[in-house]
């Protein structure tokens, strides 16, 4: 089953970047919440998604 991409809700999205994140694939489940994100009118509620799922290239480890 294909579907529209334009039919796509935040909360689909979002689904998907849950999916995403449980099978160890942060950097999609990152750019399925920025989707999501720009299918949100609310501030709140995407500074919320963007702190859950922050870009995985941006993090870093200190090494010893």
């Amino acid at each position: 089953m294909t579907r529209d991409s334009a039919d796509l809700t935040a909360a689909d999205y979002l689904d998907s970047a849950r999916e995403m994140t449980a099978a160890d694939r942060p950097y999609l489940a990152h750019l399925l919440a920025e989707e999501a994100v720009q299918r949100t009118a609310d501030p709140a509620t995407a500074a919320y998604i963007r702190a859950a799922y922050p870009d995985p290239t941006t993090k870093r480890t200190e090494s010893d």
